[in-house]
Order: C-alpha cells, then sequence, then structure tokens
C-alpha cells in the first residue's frame, strides 16, 4: 500500500480558506490541529507568523502596523500551528495581501518544501511584482536565456 501524500495548508481570509475547505483540502492531524488559518480582522501579525513557521523568532522580525496587536500567543496556540515544522504539508497557500504582514517570514524560508505559493484573494487582485516565487525566478535567468 502507498504511504500518504502531503497536504495543502491555506492561510487567508475567510471567503478563501472556505472554498479550499469545499473543495475538500481541510484536515487534521493526529495531534488534532488543523491545516488552514482564517485571517481576520482582529488576528495578529503573530498568530500569523507563529502559524507559518515554528516556534522562536527572528531577530527584527516585529513587523506591525499596530504594536497593542503584538502580543504573544498561549504556548498551547503556538503548538497547533507551525506549518513549516509539519511534516504532513507539502505546499502552503497564502493569500497574497496576508504574505505581505509577514514577507519577512516568507523570504527566511529557503527549503523547496512545503512550497509558499501567494495567491490572490476576493478583495486583493494578484500582484506579480510582490510575489516571491517570481522574483527568485527572475533572478536565476538572464534575458538570454528566456529567448
Amino acid at each position: 500500500m502507498a504511504g500518504r501524500g502531503k497536504l495543502i495548508a491555506v492561510i487567508g481570509d475567510e471567503d478563501t480558506v472556505t472554498g479550499f475547505l469545499l473543495g475538500g483540502i481541510g484536515e487534521l492531524n493526529k495531534n488534532r490541529h488543523p491545516n488552514f488559518l482564517v485571517v481576520e480582522k482582529d488576528t495578529t501579525i503573530n498568530e500569523i507568523e507563529d502559524t507559518f513557521r515554528s516556534l522562536g523568532s527572528v531577530p527584527g522580525s516585529v513587523a506591525e502596523a499596530n504594536p497593542s496587536q503584538h502580543d504573544p500567543p498561549l504556548w498551547d496556540e503556538i503548538d497547533s500551528w507551525q506549518f513549516l515544522n509539519r511534516d504532513d504539508i507539502g505546499i502552503i497557500l497564502i493569500n497574497q495581501y496576508i504574505a505581505e504582514m509577514v514577507r519577512h517570514a516568507l523570504d527566511a524560508h529557503q527549503h523547496s518544501i512545503p512550497a509558499v505559493l501567494e495567491i490572490p484573494s476576493k478583495e486583493h487582485p494578484y500582484d506579480a511584482a510582490k510575489d516571491s516565487i517570481l522574483r527568485r525566478a527572475r533572478g536565476m535567468f538572464t534575458a538570454e536565456d528566456l529567448r
């Protein structure tokens, strides 16, 4: 019998996450932790970062618009997320406007798995100039390579 594949995780607004959940990506791991995060207006940047990456902070990672919303989450809450540390996740989809909030954490992620893909949302159209994967790809090729 073949082993199970990897999951897709989603960090996004309510409409985006609901759409993917209706499409069947919703899963709970063995510890009953979901593979998605709904970002609402009261979701702090710390919660988004801690969902995306592991415990521990990157020096200088506090880039918030509202410092009062940057309260440290409870240890149990941090442990329940950590998409980068979960071995069952292969792709992380994140709304591009949310990715901009935690750009430093996304740029610090250098591994190919899980792959991080920025997607548009209903309210915020996709901007190719802000996409970290496209920026990296442009740096790999010269104009002559594309002819």
